[in-house]
């Protein structure tokens, strides 16, 4: 292959860019990430990851690695819909996962992760021009020095403002909010305002819990995700636009705090080392691209959709995206990809990001001031007593509702793999770890030797791995690389061996001769 020609070119070195990069290394493919910044940004965005993308990262390996808890992630007892407390005790199979890590850590941890892959992660290079041919994508780079590469497939994962999306035309239809405002930072706060739940006893104004607070002036967050670093934000409705280009200062912060408060807050600049937040929103966007591709070239993450980050539901979509879009477009690459299999990275995903604009938008309108407002967030409260409507809501904001489709009338199929403890050959595993290659997987749970026998037709592409598990509610299971369920069975017979033939055909191609 010639130099300046490559499998993938990845324009982006976000979060989401590099965990596409690793998902393709893992598969044998070449993919070079550019990022116009000279290096990954210190900027503290999102705090943490939120939904089922924690199992995601402990799919791959990557939830210790990055400093997640021992054992297998566990779901959080309670969380927050727009402020409204959520309580998770008694619901079953809870898939409220949670693992705080700032952005900047988390892009410096993928970082490592795909290097360690061989993957080329180029600092100070932006895509300047894109041509698509037969094939292909010349894509023009700018950096210390101008140059071309030629790549199979072109990656987009360069921000709400993409220039690969607005390159290929692929509108971004939306909503723009024009009468609100947030603004957030780091601050010190005396110790003696906090209280032992996690909240703040304001003077003047009272207590106030962990996260976010709906009140009739705006709304008030409060979070120390770092001990020491606490953060606070103000969020104001019905107010006119700051002009562009007006820097964010600290004072301004204060400010929209003790409007919304309607007293001070004894807040002062963060002390110890930085970088620290301090940022303004305006003009909140809502928008998502029309189409996820256009010939050659893909669109990832916040090119492809833009939301509010209440309920975090950002890198859970964003992550997950690049986990559906990675197989695929090795398996492209390989040659074996069956027709209309890229075709499936946008009907799968596209649908997901309209349920997370969906609750994001929701969950904004229940934060505005007013009574009418009031009075549904009462009804709210008193409905989310209810467990069934409490598993809504959690399977909403993990993402864990998510189905694809399959054509098989399993229900498991095209839903994400229940968390199963399995009893394999090399002992006690997770099925979480069947998946660390990044490869599809045939777990049988029978030692009858039909199914097993079928798959090693696929056997260059699909592994087999044959368990034990008491809590398992299906006899063999056909896991894609991203989690999900391609087919799966109750029994052993003829009927269900041909629907295992047309799903690996399906997702996987025809096998080789």
């Amino acid at each position: 292959m010639p130099e300046n020609s490559v499998d993938v070119v990845i324009s982006g070195a976000g979060p989401n860019g590099l965990m596409l990069a690793g998902e393709l290394a893992l598969a044998g493919v070449r993919a070079i990430v550019l990022d116009a910044l000279p290096a990954p940004s210190a900027e503290p965005k999102a705090n943490g990851l939120v939904g089922q993308v924690v199992r995601l990262l402990d799919m791959r390996g990557l939830y210790h690695e990055f400093g997640g808890a021992p054992g297998a992630p566990q779901p959080l007892p309670a969380y927050f819909f727009s402020g409204l407390p959520l309580t998770f005790d008694g619901l079953a199979d809870n898939p409220m996962f949670a693992f705080g890590i700032p952005q900047p850590k988390l892009v410096r941890s993928l970082e490592k992760w795909v290097v360690g892959l061989g993957v080329d992660v180029r600092w100070g290079h932006e895509v300047a021009g894109l041509t698509q041919h037969d094939g292909g994508v010349e894509v023009a780079v700018a950096g210390s020095e101008n140059y071309r590469l030629d790549a199979r497939y072109l990656v987009g994962a360069d921000g709400g403002k993409s220039f690969v999306r607005k390159a290929v035309g692929i509108e971004f239809p939306g909503h723009t909010a024009t009468d609100s405002i947030s603004r957030m930072g780091h601050v010190w706060l005396p110790d003696e305002l906090r209280t032992g739940d996690g909240g703040l006893d304001i003077p003047g104004f009272g207590r106030v819990p962990f996260g976010h607070n709906r009140l009739e002036r705006g709304g008030f967050v409060f979070a120390e995700l770092e001990p020491g670093r606490p953060l606070v934000a103000s969020m104001e409705f019905g107010v006119e636009a700051v002009p562009e280009g007006t820097p964010m200062t600290f004072e301004e912060l204060r400010a929209g705090v003790r409007r919304v408060l309607g007293v001070d807050l004894p807040m002062e600049p963060p002390r110890g080392p930085g970088p620290h937040a301090l940022r303004r929103i305006d003009n909140q966007n809502t928008r998502q691209a029309e189409r996820y591709s256009q010939g050659n070239v893909f669109l990832l993450g916040d090119a492809a959709h833009v939301h509010s980050g209440m309920g975090g539901p950002g890198l859970n979509l964003g992550l997950q995206d690049a986990a559906n879009l990675g197989w695929k477009l090795a398996a492209a690459v390989k040659g074996w990809a069956p027709a209309g299999l890229l075709d499936t990275y946008h009907t799968e995903r596209h649908p997901v990001g309209v349920r997370v604009m969906m609750s994001s938008l929701a969950q904004t309108a229940l934060f505005t001031p007013g009574p009418e407002v009031t009075a549904v967030r009462t009804m709210l409260t008193e409905m989310l007593r209810a467990p069934e409507n409490t598993a809504y809501i959690a399977a909403l904001m993990s993402g864990a509702d998510t189905h694809y489709e399959t054509d098989d009338p399993h229900p498991l199929s095209g839903r994400f793999v229940p968390h199963l403890t399995l009893e394999t050959s090399d002992g006690t595993q997770r099925v979480e770890e069947l998946l660390r290659k990044a490869r599809p997987v045939l777990l049988t749970l029978t030692d009858d030797p039909t199914y097993p026998d079928i798959a090693s037709d696929w056997q260059d592409r699909v592994d087999t791995i044959t368990a034990t598990s008491p809590a398992a509610s299906a006899a063999a299971l056909l896991l894609r690389p991203d989690g999900y369920v391609a087919w799966a069975s109750d029994t052993v017979d003829a009927t269900n061996s041909d629907r295992l033939r047309a799903a690996l055909t399906r997702w996987f191609g025809t096998p080789p001769n």
